[in-house]
């Protein structure tokens, strides 16, 4: 993507050299404008660095604002009371606001990333309304410690590639493996269950959820409807997905019920515990007896979601442990004959680089075809996945 970011006169400027850097090391070209009050926050020259591009601070004979108003996406990161209120009224004074309203007029996506003081950001409600109303998108603001703060990088940076692709599903010009997917309704459920023994102590496994939160994002940024259902996990989630507790088996089934009907994708990463006490104790169990715990097994949510939704796409997971290829692709079509998953994704946790926490993985996706997908992130082991998905999907 060909980023314009617009650096406007709020402390959070400082944050734009981090934004810049993380959009470059993902591989995107970023140019800045800023206003005066900007400037006299940040040097124009730590930008420059930022995004290895001369930095706009003022319009000249070039028609800046006019060259860059057909890029990708205009983020106005952090964007003031004063930003958006002018921009609201269409009103040219500096380079941002005039690189607004012809990126506005071209149809060029753009994004707002308000940072005030939370009364300010009260007062121009309305305008950020107005805004909304005409199409424009916004990260919502940390509130905190009385301010609207700078939100998370990587919300930032979710939030803005997910619009320029769904700009692309809009104008019709979008391949496929993203068309497929923009506007489907897609729950991901991940993480790993707990089962309490007493209000302290529990049960539950070393899933840490970070291939699902990985499917999250790619869900997200590909412009799906999504919502994660999430068992205890050890991975940050976003703030701008959209997340339903359910650290237990029974919650997650409970949930699971109203929310399947509605969606058009499940992948069900999390991994569900097969057993739960048959009783808990209402106080702590005491450490100074020995403990015998009698467990039962629960019934496998994968196996109730056909039944609720004949016509979801259902992808399953399938973590094995030190066994041969050929037995985990019998392993995962037994699956899709027992839950009708329509795509299953196994892998063998001892491989190195694929066990439980690691950043990679390795895995096998069948279903009326085999597929490897070699050591790789599992960040893009979920483009694979979601590619795979949208060649399946009618």
């Amino acid at each position: 993507m060909e980023i314009i970011l617009c650096v406007t006169g709020s402390i959070a400027a400082t944050e734009t050299i981090k934004l810049a850097r993380e959009f470059r090391r993902q591989g995107h070209t970023v140019k800045a404008f800023m206003t005066t009050e900007a400037t006299k926050i940040i040097h124009p020259n730590a930008l420059e660095f930022a995004t290895g591009q001369e930095v706009v601070v003022e319009l000249t004979g070039k028609i800046e604002h006019v060259k860059y108003a057909q890029a990708d996406l205009v983020l106005v990161a952090p964007a003031t009371a004063n930003t958006i209120s002018k921009f609201a009224y269409r009103i040219s004074d500096n380079p941002v606001n005039t690189l607004l309203i012809t990126a506005y007029g071209h149809d060029t996506p753009i994004v707002f990333v308000p940072s005030m003081h939370d009364s300010m950001y009260d007062a121009v409600s309305d305008n950020v309304q107005k805004l909304k109303d005409d199409g424009i998108i916004f990260v919502n603001p940390r509130i905190d410690e009385g301010k609207a703060k700078f939100p998370a990088i990587e919300d930032i940076v979710l939030e803005s590639i997910r619009t320029v692709n769904l700009d692309k599903v809009e104008k019709g010009n979008a391949e496929d493996n993203l068309s497929k997917i923009a506007g489907r309704n897609i729950l991901i459920s991940l993480g790993g269950t707990f089962e309490e023994i007493d209000p302290i102590r529990g049960i539950s496994n070393r899933s840490s959820g970070r291939m699902g939160l990985e499917l999250a994002k790619e869900a997200f940024i590909r412009g799906a409807n999504l919502t994660i259902l999430a068992a205890h996990h050890e991975v940050s989630i976003p703030k701008v997905l959209n997340v339903i507790d359910a650290e237990s088996t029974a919650v997650m089934n409970e949930k699971i019920d109203g929310l399947i009907p509605d969606n058009d994708i499940f992948i069900a990463t999390a991994a569900v515990s097969d057993f739960t006490p048959i009783s808990k104790e209402d106080s702590k169990i005491s450490s100074s007896y020995n403990l015998s715990l009698e467990f039962e097994p629960v019934s496998k949510i994968i196996h109730r979601i056909k039944n609720i939704n004949e016509d979801i796409f259902l992808v399953g997971f399938k973590a094995e442990y030190d066994i041969s290829e050929e037995k985990m692709i019998e392993c995962a079509k037994t699956q899709m004959q027992k839950a009708g998953t329509d795509l299953v994704v196994t892998n063998d946790v001892a491989h190195k680089g694929c066990g439980f926490g690691s950043e990679t993985n390795e895995v096998i996706l069948v279903s009326d075809e085999i597929k490897k997908v070699s050591l790789n992130s599992k960040k893009e082991i979920s483009k694979s996945i979601f590619d795979e998905i949208s060649k399946k999907l009618n």
